[in-house]
């Protein structure tokens, strides 16, 4: 089952179930919890396959007809959060790893030894206000001149620390700017436009093998592919579970939290963005993220 957030004309935020290839407002179907309530529901799988059996043979509307840019007199889809912190984990790839010990101007030993650690690299990356929704654009930072994204799978994450489904996030990294010091590292991740999630969270119990899940990347610039990657959660060296536990070690989300996992696709040293690309990380079982970069 597939959860999104999109915006309705004059009436303003609202959840949207994905069945029966359309999307249909859970307002609809009688369901008037926020979403944060939501993530609070230990059966939001069943709630939702509930909610889609009223909806059978019932008109909504399509992904495409959501899949545009924001503008408040059109349908759209949103970032599927609402006051939820976004946190991210690193180096929980081997590529991860490597490329962030290349770019370190002191040779970045430290990199290898959190990858080796039992202790995962957990850092804040955005507040709701921070993060771009899909077809929204994200951005670069200006004192930067190397940077990249990160396509992640993106764990959801109740108020009881529970993990409620899957996304898609995108973690826009500066790469010369946490290269040149590791204490540089929330300004080179921490920024206006730095995190994009979406397009839609998928529940937990919908997927049997996570290490099956797959991303792939996709750079268009000018109409053309300036870069093109892929990887599986079978590369990740830590589980689901044990970042979890860590986010989750003295700390309280009272309104649950996004977790980004790590990437395991890194474009070359001598590529970079440059406003006008288009960003796509797509997991098939979730869906495609497309952000424009400013």
């Amino acid at each position: 089952m597939r959860l999104c957030r999109f915006w309705r004309p004059g009436i303003g935020p609202a959840l949207g179930l994905i069945a029966h290839g359309q999307i249909h407002d859970l307002a609809d179907a009688g369901e008037t919890r926020s979403f944060t309530s939501l993530l609070s529901d230990r059966d939001l799988h069943g709630s939702l396959e509930r909610a889609a059996r009223s909806f059978t043979g019932k008109q909504g509307l399509s992904w495409e007809t959501l899949s545009v840019p924001p503008d408040p007199s059109k349908p759209h889809l949103l970032a599927p959060l609402t006051e939820q912190e976004v946190w991210a984990a690193g180096v929980t790839y081997l590529r991860s790893r490597n490329a962030r010990m290349e770019e370190s101007e002191e040779g970045g030993s430290f990199y290898d030894k959190v990858y080796s650690a039992e202790r995962p690299e957990i850092f804040f990356k955005a507040t709701p206000h921070r993060v771009s929704g899909p077809n929204a654009p994200v951005r670069l930072r200006a004192d930067s001149r190397w940077n990249v994204p990160e396509p992640e799978i993106a764990l959801v994450i109740g108020p009881g620390g529970a993990l409620v489904g899957y996304t898609i996030g995108n973690d826009m990294s500066s790469r010369d700017i946490e290269g040149e010091n590791p204490l540089y590292l929330p300004q080179a991740k921490l920024y206006m436009g730095s995190c994009a999630l979406g397009p839609a969270i998928l529940t937990a119990p919908s997927v049997p093998d996570v290490g099956a899940l797959s991303l792939q990347l996709r750079i268009t610039r000018a109409g053309r592919i300036a870069f093109e990657g892929r990887t599986s959660i079978a590369q990740m060296k830590r589980s689901f579970e044990d970042l979890i536990s860590y986010l989750c070690r003295e700390q309280e989300f009272p309104s649950g939290a996004i977790l980004l996992t790590g990437t395991g696709i890194v474009p070359p040293d001598e590529f970079t963005l440059l406003s006008g690309d288009i960003v796509e990380i797509t997991v098939p079982e979730i869906g495609t993220l497309r952000n424009p970069v400013a």
